[in-house]
């Protein structure tokens, strides 16, 4: 692993990682609050379906924006992998094999996004269908997409778990912040594994058992866009390696 020293400098790994890892939340807090969160009305399949008919552009930028979250997702999952594969190569590869399950896993599911779209069409194919009938299909389409969101989150939950246990054996980032990833990951793994074993237990926790999670996240992106890596330790560690 020496040859890593004469590539890339870490430093500019964890900025760019950062950058995109911040972009990433921002993305999804706007689709999540600003798009889902203004258009769904929790038990309500009608009124959700009247604000979707109201609001179709801005329901398809919401799915726009959880794609480029994805795309996001990509080369982030690569540069965390390169910024702890020092700590262990198997390890790190690991949390990118359940990463990469995780983003395959949400992106197949905004196809849940779009056929509750596609259901509240205007076209002549569903004009025999009542209209009720649509609006329940459309809102089961939606429940869909949020259980898959959380079986989507398992392997992200997994993912936190291992990346945090080699940020707290890396030395070159904060024991803190390894901790916080954990804490992370139990977070995602208490809610996905409540909503598919007791969703009325899942409706009680969220979404408070999701802000440590959050804090977790948020505190890694931030720590990499202003502080980075430690590189002497950093480099101690490669040639360790």
């Amino acid at each position: 692993m020496a040859n890593l020293k004469t590539e890339t400098s870490p430093q500019i790994y964890a900025r760019i990682g950062g950058v995109l890892y911040l972009t990433l939340i921002l993305v999804g807090i706007f689709a999540v609050v600003f798009v889902r969160g203004k258009l769904i009305v929790a038990g309500d399949a009608t009124a959700t379906a009247n604000n979707m008919i109201a609001s179709q552009l801005l329901w398809r930028i919401g799915i726009a924006a959880d794609l480029i979250m994805h795309v996001c997702d990509i080369p982030i999952m690569l540069i965390i992998y390169i910024l702890l594969r020092p700590v262990n190569k198997n390890i790190a590869l690991l949390a990118l094999l359940f990463n990469l399950i995780q983003t395959a896993v949400l992106v197949a599911n905004k196809l849940n996004l779009v056929s509750a779209l596609l259901q509240l069409e205007r076209v002549d194919y569903l004009k025999t269908v009542d209209p009720y009938q649509l609006h329940a299909q459309m809102y089961l389409s939606l429940k869909l997409h949020d259980i898959g969101f959380g079986i989507g989150l398992i392997f992200f939950g997994f993912t936190c778990l291992v990346n945090g246990y080699l940020i707290f054996r890396s030395g070159y980032l904060p024991k803190t912040i390894g901790v916080l990833i954990q804490i992370a990951g139990l977070c995602y793994l208490t809610n996905s594994f409540a909503l598919l074993l007791a969703p009325k237990f899942a409706h009680i926790i969220f979404p408070t058992i999701l802000v440590p999670a959050f804090i977790g996240e948020l505190s890694f992106c931030l720590w990499l866009i202003v502080k980075g890596v430690n590189v002497p330790k950093w480099n101690k560690q490669v040639s360790m390696g």
